[in-house]
């Protein structure tokens, strides 16, 4: 559905209405909570707009929907900041807020600092050394890329209600430590680095395979993880990691296309290479290159030299799973964990045969029991081994943990397929 058009039914309505918050929420909220120096209330007005929006919206979304909401937002909080009892400490931000015309000198604010934008902004602000890493992480993703509780529980592996609460605490401390909400000196922001890369890298993930919902890929994510990455390597152009998470994304996001066919999951041993985007790729290489001539190999980049091998290959049975499984092991070394070792078994199946990669993944049985993708490899082994109950039996638990529309069909053709 085009903007301005209007929908042909209301399950339409309220689908094409996701869609534009889940592209614009990132946007706004980060546009508001420079301004008001507040999560909760920028987020509450962010989605008191959004609802206002599912009404005044209902013949078609506007032109700019991104704009329509950041302007009832920032209406919304000023009526919360009048109703406040607070509203003499707050009319400083009252008088700014009222200011809604001076769109241009909001492009001028911070003009010494490296960071010249919102969302980017808003991803050093988060990543303040008050709060432990994976706080800052969770925290920006729920902030600025807009992503449920239930995704970023996901993205960590970890429990909703525990994610949930680990939200609280680091909006409180927050509000108690009274953190400013301003960018740091730029002699400050490589150590916030590392946080800052890890939030991109989570959301280009969540993007790359959605956790939840009927689509596989969540383009507008993808997008939007490339354009701050790509702005972030700009900002730190001697920062070879910085380098190396945007040669990924752009890597990995080069087969995009190629990764479903009439909706439906296809492996990598299956794709058509030649729908992959050349011009993504050769980018890719290229600030792979750059990165790697800096001599400070870290995981974002040997992740990325994984995805360039792949690239290599004219088709699967040509991959260079030796040298795949080299970096694996390099990667394991540098950043080791359980999913870093599953990857790395995978390798080692494609290379010395599905037995010695099982091996490999039985062990990870503890650390992996609730990941789905650690059930699907493990079944997939199986399934080469001929061990066809044990494969079915690992289909079925991977279906019982995966959430995505896409990968559960994928599961139940897989079930189908062993009879």
């Amino acid at each position: 559905m085009g903007l301005g058009e209007q929908p042909s039914s209301l399950s339409d309505h309220a689908r094409a209405l996701d869609q534009v918050f889940r592209e614009e929420y990132g946007r706004v909220v980060s546009t508001l909570i420079r301004h008001v120096g507040d999560f909760e209330l920028a987020e509450d007005a962010v989605q008191e707009a959004m609802a206002a929006a599912m009404v005044a919206w209902s013949s078609g979304v506007p032109r700019n929907p991104a704009a329509w909401l950041t302007t009832t937002a920032r209406r919304k909080a000023i009526d919360r900041l009048r109703r406040a009892q607070t509203f003499a400490r707050k009319q400083k931000e009252l008088e700014y807020l009222a200011k809604l015309e001076q769109v241009e000198e909001d492009k001028e604010e911070n003009v010494d600092s490296l960071v010249q934008d919102d969302r980017l902004r808003l991803m050093f602000t988060c990543c303040h050394p008050a709060l432990n890493q994976e706080a800052q992480v969770a925290l920006t993703l729920k902030t600025l890329g807009g992503l449920s509780t239930v995704e970023i529980a996901n993205a960590f592996l970890a429990a909703e209600t525990t994610m949930a609460q680990r939200l609280v605490r680091a909006k409180r401390k927050i509000k108690q430590a009274a953190i400013p909400y301003r960018v740091p000196p730029d002699h400050q922001l490589p150590d916030r680095l590392s946080s800052v890369l890890a939030v991109l890298y989570l959301v280009f993930s969540e993007g790359y395979s959605a956790s939840e919902g009927d689509e596989l890929i969540r383009h507008e994510l993808c997008d939007e993880a490339i354009r701050l990455g790509r702005t972030l390597a700009e900002l730190m152009p001697d920062e070879p990691e910085a380098l190396g998470l945007l040669a990924l994304m752009m890597l990995q996001h080069s087969r995009a296309t190629a990764r479903t066919s009439d909706g439906e999951l296809v492996l990598l041993e299956d794709q058509d290479r030649s729908a992959w985007d050349r011009a993504a790729i050769e980018s890719g290489v290229e600030l792979l290159d750059r990165a790697l001539r800096r001599h400070q190999v870290g995981p974002y980049q040997l992740q990325a030299a994984i995805a360039a091998v792949h690239t290599e290959a004219a088709n699967a049975a040509e991959t260079d799973w030796k040298q795949i499984r080299l970096l694996y092991s390099k990667l394991a070394e540098v950043a080791p964990s359980p999913v870093v070792v599953l990857n790395s078994a995978v390798a080692v199946a494609m290379e010395d045969g599905p037995g010695a990669g099982l091996d490999m993944i039985e062990r990870l049985a503890g650390d992996l029991d609730g990941y789905y993708l650690f059930h699907s490899a493990r079944a997939d082994l199986l399934r080469r081994l001929g061990r066809v109950a044990e494969s079915r039996a690992a289909y079925s638990r991977a279906l019982e943990l995966a959430e995505n529309s896409t990968e559960k069909r994928f599961l139940v053709r897989r079930i189908q397929e062993l009879g």
